[in-house]
């Protein structure tokens, strides 16, 4: 299936790479301390590498469903990683980024069009919904590499900020996975619910994710969810500390954080 993708439409977009490219200087700044502001420094390294993260996952989509049959994908520019192609790129970049910024939580985006019946078979509608979630988590252990393999040497600013851009592809990846209509989980189990069920959940699916923030605002469930991200945070090698330092530079409006 993917020799039907021209060579063009599988080309990364200059967009992405120059996501990359701000993500890599940003992240050098931040690990030599280059920059006048450590804490704009990491607000330009998380931002760039949650868009960036945001880019692979729409990707992940795209690429399995191209394998799985969906040939349109090529065409409609989702191989490139460009984010500017996406359906839907205020609910994809613009609102996560948004999230990120006041309250520190990786909100899942939603917004490649994939022609679901030209795929057969439920496994593989399975896994193009899983593809998403799968690629933070991916994300999320390469960025914690450092601390599960108790490297030494790494600046402990650069240590916060790869903390706190870690705990966002937890938080995206618990949410997507959630069974909730509208968001990935949901997508894994719908080819397995039966036709009846399927036609009567899908009026609710674009209201899925609302619903989710909206029962997150309750204290004993916020306080549950979030436990449960330090726990695998914890279970990643990165503490509490860590996670909250990083969030602290990165809200360089608030001035910088003074360590000791």
């Amino acid at each position: 299936m993917a020799t039907a993708v021209s060579r063009r439409n599988r080309r990364i977009s200059p967009v992405f790479l120059g996501l990359a490219a701000i993500m890599g200087v940003s992240g050098w700044a931040v690990w030599t301390d280059f920059s006048a502001s450590p804490g704009f420094a990491v607000f330009l390294f998380v931002v760039s590498g949650w868009i960036v993260s945001l880019c692979l996952h729409e990707y992940a989509h795209a690429r399995t469903a191209l394998h799985g049959g969906d040939i349109s994908i090529g065409a409609k520019g989702y191989l490139t990683l460009n984010p500017l192609k996406y359906t839907h790129v205020a609910l994809s970049i613009v609102l996560p980024v948004i999230f990120v910024i006041m309250g520190g939580i990786g909100l899942p985006g939603g917004a490649v069009f994939i022609e679901r019946h030209r795929i057969r078979g439920r496994w593989k509608h399975s896994l193009i919904s899983a593809a998403g979630p799968l690629t933070n988590v991916a994300f999320a252990i390469v960025l914690t590499a450092p601390f599960w393999l108790g490297v030494d040497g790494v600046p402990e600013v650069f240590r916060y900020a790869l903390a706190f851009l870690a705990m966002l592809q937890v938080t995206a990846a618990i949410l997507n996975f959630l069974p909730v209509p509208g968001l990935d989980g949901y997508g894994v189990i719908e080819p397995w619910l039966s036709y009846r069920v399927r036609r009567q959940v899908e009026p609710y699916a674009p209201f899925g994710l609302i619903a989710v923030f909206g029962v997150l605002w309750i204290p004993e469930v916020n306080t549950v969810f979030f436990d449960a991200i330090d726990a695998v945070m914890r279970a990643l090698g990165i503490s509490d500390w860590e996670t909250y330092w990083g969030q602290q530079f990165f809200r360089f409006w608030k001035g910088e954080p003074q360590l000791y």
